[in-house]
């Protein structure tokens, strides 16, 4: 029996730290509305029997024949060009260990929604319920005519390397263990800028790899494959160094990688090296083999959820490490998806009959290259505090960064197009690229890179109705999520209530503040607000009275003494209720205009900005004009190059009417005083999201492409739109977000659940941060 599953250990969920959240809101997520994280959804309407005919009989049989004299023509006429099945049988599932083909599904439905939401590549999750090698093949290598790929997930060693090994063979379309090549290429990558940043070669470069299972294997392939010299690179295991001439727990895939040396430890091994890969366990590299390596030592420790060594412990051994592991919560984290959705990507699109050495180098050098680069403003900012450049804290680039889709799919296909194993050439390559930026949406990188901003700078957050379950449990999630320090605004027996009610505990970062358990703060925030509101017609006792029992009141004054970055609010009470109470406290930015943003994320669309959604009834031409510059200036942060239209139910002139008036003139004012954005109007809907409709009747239009910024006439048919496309269509809204304030606050609709609730404290606490 082989040991090398000794290599990663089962671990639980609990012990997964870098996952930032709790096993009951992975469970709950799961559960929640449809079961699981995939639906079928079609691609061509079936709404009339003409439909039903075309896609169905008798219309199917045509694109039937024409495969059947053509076989390319599956292709052109079915999905297999963008279809990926991804297959395991349970037996190495994450640091799990063997949990069986049924409990891999979670697992295989989320590495489908990664190939999606990466690289717009569709899949299917197949489970085969097997353990041995021969019947998974047997059953795999039957799914060709269905599948444009085969991504092979979780299948413990030694068997993924004779599935994989065989299926190769006997396959014609790409098949791929993620588990193996995926860890390999993104280390790669980053192996690759360290020995730029340290002045080494490849070929020179002695490397030390602690772990003999499938990442460890690949790995010394692959950087082999890259010109590193045999000699060079040490293979160690449970029992020591993987040398010529050991039989004890050996076999052929470790056999190929044993050297002639005298070292038979990882610490011998270690001695001078220059390098070192960790796939293996907790605490195998110590500081005292750190410092025993060559200067400015590499030390890729990519264990999870524990890294060998971790980056503070291995500085402290030598300041002058470069340090990269798996966890998210640490710089330079070697995560796979950087790699397997963008190597698909490119395989597919030049219908690649494998994925061969050459598309790996490829993609690593690709993601090599692209840390070099300067880093995009809404990536960058994710860093905080922390300057994302090219360095030894960032040599591999972030998941999120929005040139992946075009960069390293861009790359693979050449590899296959130069090394003969590309069906479809592709006779543009930068075109191709172009092709590629406009698969995905960039606001979706741009929210999560929201995320990991306020993770690296994390803010103080008053939830204004801390006595609400949902509330609770936002707050709960939101420290839990590491964006900072959440403050429930109400009383303690109450929230206590509501925990036991839940079975839950607040973790110690957050707080509980009470008006009338805290007279001091109450005295001080009732100054400053008498200071603030006495020629409005307050008394002094009304402003005591606001705060001591308005808890929106008491959140808006927190924030504007600034013993709060942000708030959240409107579970319990209407969005204009809930303003003019924050209002009392927080005026509108000097010089610019309130308004809400709502975001609508469409599946094919992207994302479209709505705005005013909140504020203003009829603004006039000069709000409008405001509200245009406000969106523009959210879209770009948002990632997407704003292409603003002002709407109305008159397309420049007709019909003629009062409203289209006020809008036209808000153009007139943008023309007047200029702008750095698109923008055009009026228009109707269509005209602005329709760019050949466009071409068609209005040649004269200045948009260069749909528009993805809406200027609403007025909150009448910002509401009907927003409030009216969820329901129609599979659009997700994020909003209203309040813009304009002083100082961040934010206001959910009543009945939003707990996720939406936590994203929109998350947003007011990213507006906090520094510009």
């Amino acid at each position: 029996m082989d040991d090398t599953r000794k290599e990663l250990p089962p671990v639980s969920l609990s012990d997964v730290r870098t996952a930032r959240v709790t096993g009951a809101e992975a469970l709950a997520m799961h559960a929640e509305g449809r079961p699981g994280k995939l639906e079928t959804r079609l691609s061509k309407p079936l709404v009339t029997a003409r439909d039903l005919s075309l896609a169905y009989s008798p219309g199917v049989a045509e694109p039937c024949l024409h495969i059947a004299r053509d076989p390319s023509l599956v292709y052109d006429y079915t999905s297999k060009g963008n279809f990926v099945a991804v297959i395991s049988n349970g037996t190495a599932v994450l640091g799990l260990g063997n949990l069986g083909a049924l409990a891999s599904k979670p697992v295989m439905e989320g590495k489908v929604a990664l190939f999606k939401r990466f690289a717009d590549v569709d899949g299917m999750d197949l489970c085969l319920n097997t353990e041995d090698a021969d019947e998974f093949i047997n059953a795999v290598k039957y799914l060709g005519p269905s599948f444009g790929g085969i991504n092979l997930e979780d299948i413990k060693a030694p068997e993924c390397f004779v599935i994989e090994s065989r299926l190769r063979e006997i396959m014609d379309i790409p098949v791929f263990h993620d588990d193996q090549h995926g860890t390999a290429i993104v280390a790669a990558a980053g192996l690759i800028n360290a020995c730029h940043l340290t002045g080494r070669t490849l070929a020179e470069t002695k490397l030390v790899i602690n772990g003999a299972g499938a990442a460890a294997i690949a790995c010394a392939e692959l950087v082999k494959a890259m010109g590193m010299r045999p000699e060079n690179v040490i293979l160690c295991d449970t029992k020591g160094v993987v040398y010529r001439g050991r039989t004890d727990g050996m076999n052929q895939w470790k056999s190929a990688h044993a050297v002639e040396t005298p070292a038979r430890s990882l610490q011998q091994a270690i001695t001078g090296a220059d390098a070192f890969f960790g796939l293996s366990v907790k605490g195998a590299l110590t500081p005292e083999m750190v410092r025993a390596m060559a200067p400015k030592p590499i030390i890729f420790a990519m264990a999870n959820p524990d890294p060998e060594i971790t980056p503070e412990e291995a500085r402290a051994a030598r300041a002058d490490a470069i340090v990269a592991t798996g966890r998210s919560d640490y710089p330079n984290q070697v995560n796979n998806v950087l790699g397997f959705p963008f190597i698909f990507r490119g395989a597919l699109d030049v219908r690649a009959r494998t994925i061969n050495d050459a598309m790996k180098v490829a993609a690593a050098e690709a993601l090599a290259q692209l840390a070099r680069e300067e880093v995009p403003e809404e990536v960058a900012r994710s860093g905080a505090g922390k300057r994302l450049v090219f360095g030894p804290e960032y040599i591999i680039p972030n998941a999120f960064d929005p040139r992946l889709i075009s960069r390293v799919p861009t790359a693979v296909a050449k590899a296959a197009m130069d090394s003969g194993v590309a069906q479809k050439p592709l006779a543009d390559l930068a075109k191709y690229s172009r092709d590629l930026t406009g698969r995905l949406d960039a606001a979706a990188n741009a929210l999560e890179a929201i995320h990991e901003a306020v993770r690296a700078k994390p803010r103080r957050v008053v939830f204004a109705e801390g006595e609400e379950e949902k509330v609770v449990r936002a707050a709960i999630a939101f420290a839990n999520a590491g964006y900072g320090t959440p403050v429930l605004v109400g009383r303690e027996e109450r929230i206590d209530a509501v925990l036991a009610t839940l079975g839950a505990t607040l973790p110690p970062q957050v707080e509980v503040l009470n008006a009338r358990s805290s007279p001091e703060r109450q005295r001080r925030y009732a100054e400053w607000l008498y200071a603030k509101r006495q020629r409005d017609g307050y008394l002094f006792r009304d402003c005591q009275r606001l705060v001591n029992q308005d808890r929106n009141v008491f959140a808006a004054c927190a924030v504007a003494m600034g013993e709060a970055d942000a708030l959240v609010t409107g579970e319990t009470r209407s969005y204009s209720a809930a303003l003019e109470n924050i209002r009392m406290a927080l005026d509108a930015e000097h010089g610019k205009v309130l308004f809400g943003l709502t975001m609508m994320v469409a599946r094919r669309s992207g994302t479209v900005l709505v705005a005013d959604t909140a504020i203003h009834e009829r603004p006039d031409a000069e709000t409008l004009a405001k509200i245009a510059r406000g969106a523009a200036n959210a879209a770009r942060r948002l990632g997407l190059e704003p292409r603003v239209a002002f709407l109305s139910f008159s397309t420049f002139g007709d019909p003629k009417g009062v409203i289209p008036g006020s809008v036209r003139d808000a153009v007139k004012l943008l023309d007047t005083h200029g702008a750095d954005f698109e923008y055009d109007g009026e228009m109707a809907a269509d005209v602005a999201l329709d760019p050949k409709l466009r071409a068609a009747l209005y040649p004269f239009c200045r948009l260069t492409g749909p528009a993805n910024v809406l200027v609403m006439p007025g909150l009448h048919a910002a509401h009907i739109l927003t409030r009216a496309v969820p329901h129609l269509t599979s659009a997700t809204t994020i909003g209203p977000v309040l813009m304009g304030l002083e100082k961040p606050a934010q206001i959910v609709p009543m009945q939003l659940g707990v996720n939406q609730l936590l994203d929109m404290a998350c947003l007011a606490a990213y507006q906090s941060l520094p510009r």
